[in-house]
């Protein structure tokens, strides 16, 4: 009885975000658009290294499927301040729905290439980018303002719970069904996520100067960067950060096979591992996120997600490299979403679509040229090594920052 009593405050406190009817909608039928995406990216790229046997083409796909946001996520920026972001979000499920439908017809036919598959990846990184500003911005219009970072970090879980769920599905799906089945099953995931869009009653922007052209739109939301210190650092952390830290789970699967001797049922347990500790460290953000000091907390634990990653390399114990891959899910739950919180907060309502635009450009724009980097990296040293390299680079890169006595800095944001 006194544990449920202990309990209950925090659950309140850890799920609160989910009072508003319109968040809850969007949530679950993110989660199971999620669900099916992770299906389709441990099909995907275990399809890759069975056809080509090469980290740089895992490299390479997953640069093209992110390089479309460092070409178009500022684009899809303006789109979210200028537009309806239901109808956008809703545009770019529809594109993704339809390249799962059409990777899982070629898989299915014996007719899938490499070539089509980098070309798809490219084609569904081109609606993320314009599909991700606008869910990003659409999230505050959704809950009350004191939820906001509440909300953010449950976005966090929803995505790393699908990351645990998603790779157990595939691995069962891939051995009975094929190869096929996950990309069909992810087509039909983004249903969920389009029939949630019906319901909701909010996703205009409002107060949106609509004379401006696109260029002046651009150039409205860069001020307003410039004129904050700690949201361009905050960029400047984000790209390096991802960049550093992709290259784990790009190169998770060369670690899987040439390090464990594991098939693609391992690998999904490895990504599965990560994902669970993922959950829980949003879990502890989501019930802790009015806690002050976030931005030298989010420093903090990208110091503790670099050395967790280096040790994972150098680990060759498979049940301890399990737990390191799990610690550092939680920590980089600590990180991201730290740094999401605070650009959400600080950007104006009419100027948020751009500002976040520009922080996802720098969080996905920092993971294909680290994934391009890593896997040719990777080609000439290893995996172990090129993964160690980045854990080691990401903990300087944050230590570096919290040593800085800036007042206006990161590490003073509360």
């Amino acid at each position: 009885m006194v544990k449920r009593l202990l309990l209950a405050p925090f659950i309140a406190q850890t799920f609160r975000a989910f009072r508003s009817r319109d968040y809850r909608w969007l949530w679950t039928g993110a989660f199971i658009s999620s669900v099916g995406s992770w299906m389709q990216k441990v099909a995907q790229s275990w399809l890759v290294l069975t056809l080509t046997g090469s980290p740089f083409w895992l490299g390479l796909d997953s640069f093209l499927a992110d390089a479309p946001f460092l070409l178009f996520a500022l684009l899809g920026g303006v789109m979210a301040d200028r537009h309806d972001r239901r109808r956008l979000l809703a545009v770019s499920q529809a594109v993704q729905m339809s390249t799962a439908f059409i990777l899982g017809a070629l898989v299915a036919t014996h007719t899938v290439t490499v070539g089509a598959i980098l070309v798809l990846s490219f084609v569904v990184g081109s609606a993320q980018a314009f599909g991700g500003p606008a869910y990003q911005a659409l999230v505050p219009l959704l809950v009350p303002r004191e939820d906001v970072g509440n909300a953010v970090a449950l976005n966090s879980i929803q995505f790393n719970l699908a990351r645990v769920i998603g790779p157990a599905l595939a691995g069962w799906a891939f051995y009975r069904f094929g190869a096929a089945a996950c990309f069909g099953l992810n087509g039909l995931s983004f249903v969920a996520v389009l029939v949630a869009l019906l319901f909701l009653r909010q996703g205009a922007p409002e107060g949106e100067a609509r004379a401006e052209t696109v260029g002046e739109s651009l150039r409205t939301g860069i001020r307003v960067l410039r004129e904050k210190k700690a949201l361009g650092q905050l960029v400047l952390l984000t790209f390096a950060g991802s960049f550093f830290s992709i290259p784990l789970l790009t190169l998770l699967p060369v670690v899987a096979r040439d390090v464990f001797h594991a098939d693609a049922g391992g690998y999904s347990r490895f990504l599965s591992v990560f994902g669970a500790g993922a959950v829980t460290g949003g879990l502890l953000v989501a019930g802790m996120d009015r806690v002050k000091g976030r931005g030298r907390n989010g420093l903090l634990m990208q110091v503790v997600f670099g050395l967790l990653t280096a040790a994972f390399a150098v680990c060759r114990v498979q049940g301890l490299s399990l737990v390191l891959l799990f610690l550092a899910g939680a920590a980089l739950m600590a990180v991201f979403p730290s740094y999401m919180t605070l650009v959400q907060t600080t950007a104006p309502e009419e100027f948020r679509g751009r500002v976040v635009s520009v922080y996802v450009l720098a969080f996905r724009g920092g993971m294909p040229v680290g994934s391009l980097v890593a896997g040719s990296v990777a080609t000439a040293v290893g995996a172990p090594v090129t993964i160690a390299v980045s854990g080691l680079a990401v903990t300087i890169l944050a230590v570096a920052f919290l040593l800085r006595n800036d007042p206006e800095g990161v590490a003073s944001l509360a």
